[in-house]
């Protein structure tokens, strides 16, 4: 099966990319096993060179990588740039800060000298999604590379010009040959390289059901595993809310990346005092969003990044119609080519409805009125998702309260929920297990092995 750039927004294929063939598979793993075997030994300076060194090109090309994520994945050209001046950021800090969270750490005992000192495990296998196509491979590579690991790829079948750049630039900034490697292989081969003694462990961001498999495979061959899966991210108004900022954030949180987000604020959780009034703004600024061309800078929304994904929402929105749900918004655009969608609200979902249970990935919001702020948490909790959330209140005790109830890997406040270098980023419940990012993702895939000298 060929791996294929099919312009979202066209529908045209622009590019395609042969897979690799089961001896190019094994000469790739072979080179990364024998690079980790040099690369473990070099210094955190040597090491934190080529990651500046890749943020640099990563700086230097911004408009050119932006358009070839608009091009591969349909996000807008704005939002391709800033993906990635944040995966500059994110080498950058990782560069900056691994020799000191991974220093020797003392450890108080009765007799002798004791301490924690970190080594890295061998080469990690990443599975990617599409739809943040080089900051997701960024968050996995940047920390594993800084810590002595080798890292391979494999990455989505639709953004193959990105998973052979990510090869590149690494090479163009002096990384060592082998040390990152871009696999050309369908999902089907994932479960051969996971079992394959050369692979120390695995990450994954995707799907539940990719998660379940990855896990799957990964606990039979005894290998350590971080997953990031789906979500369905409530963000919580209260009383005390400031409405605009509000409205104007939920906006901004649903239909970032086109909606196709993971940590995209989903359903919003409203108290009835202020339900009304959200509920009216909300869906006259999601009404007024400007769905085009994802390279127009007019352009607020692009398209949805396939047409399966695109008749999978329509056909969630439409059943959620005939349950009983209205709906505001949602019509498939048909006068263009390409696969968008207007982005949608939908109010009166009950908890039966398939909506109200799965996670919506496009530019489609659910808005849910209750009574009170607990009623909301409750609500905030009943998915059997905890990826983030975010509550909107200037009230202390309700800020207290959230933190302490909601059933979430993070919890925003007055703001969206959002990736940075310096915060751990995972979840809880069906939303995966692991950390990544932070001192917590740098230490995922380490030896912590204690050190006891009498």
């Amino acid at each position: 099966m060929p791996f294929a750039t099919v312009n979202p927004a066209t529908g045209e294929t622009e590019k395609t990319f042969p897979a690799h063939t089961p001896a190019e598979v094994e000469a790739r793993l072979q080179r990364a096993a024998d690079a980790f075997a040099t690369y473990r030994r070099t210094t955190f300076v040597d090491r934190a060179r080529h990651l500046i060194s890749t943020a640099e090109l990563f700086e230097g090309e911004q408009p050119d990588i932006a358009r070839m994520l608009t091009t591969e994945m349909g996000k807008t050209f704005a939002s391709a740039k800033g993906e990635v001046s944040k995966c500059a950021l994110g080498l950058r800090w990782f560069a900056e800060h691994a020799e000191q969270l991974l220093a020797d750490e003392p450890i108080p005992t009765a007799a002798g000298r004791s301490y924690v000192h970190y080594q890295p495990l061998g080469p990690v296998l990443a599975v990617m999604p599409w739809n943040f196509p080089l900051w997701q491979v960024i968050r996995f590579a940047a920390p594993a590379l800084m810590v002595g690991n080798v890292g391979l790829l494999k990455h989505a079948s639709n953004v193959p010009q990105t998973a052979q750049f990510l090869e590149d630039v690494f090479r163009r900034a002096g990384v060592p040959e082998g040390v990152f490697t871009n696999l050309f292989v369908e999902s089907k081969d994932v479960a051969a390289l996971i079992e394959d003694p050369r692979i120390v462990a695995v990450t994954l961001t995707g799907s539940e059901r990719a998660g379940m498999s990855v896990a799957s495979t990964a606990g039979h061959a005894l290998k350590k595993s971080v997953l990031e899966l789906g979500g369905s991210d409530p963000f919580i108004v209260t009383e005390s809310a400031d409405l605009d900022v509000a409205v104007r954030t939920a906006v901004t949180a649903r239909v970032q990346n086109n909606g196709q987000s993971c940590i995209a604020a989903k359903r919003f959780i409203v108290v009835e005092p202020v339900a009304d009034e959200f509920l009216a703004r909300f869906i006259d600024a999601m009404d007024a969003l400007v769905v085009g061309d994802p390279l127009d800078p007019a352009t607020d929304v692009g398209p949805i990044v396939t047409e399966v994904q695109r008749a999978e929402l329509v056909e969630q929105i439409e059943e959620a119609r005939r349950q009983g749900a209205v709906v505001h918004g949602g019509q498939v655009l048909s006068d263009r080519p390409g696969w968008f969608l207007k982005p949608a609200v939908l109010e009166g979902v009950t908890p039966d409805m398939r909506v109200a249970s799965e996670e919506l990935f496009g530019p489609v919001a659910i808005v849910e009125r209750v009574p009170d702020l607990g009623a909301a948490i409750a609500v905030a909790n009943s998915t059997t998702f905890g990826l983030g959330s975010s509550v909107w209140t200037n009230d202390e005790d309700d800020r207290r309260r959230c933190i302490e109830e909601l059933e979430a890997g993070a919890v925003f406040v007055n703001a969206m929920v959002a990736s940075t270098p310096e915060l751990p980023f995972g979840g809880i419940k069906r939303s995966g297990f692991g950390r990544e990012l932070s001192q917590l993702g740098l230490k995922e895939f380490c030896n912590a092995k204690t050190v006891w000298i009498a």
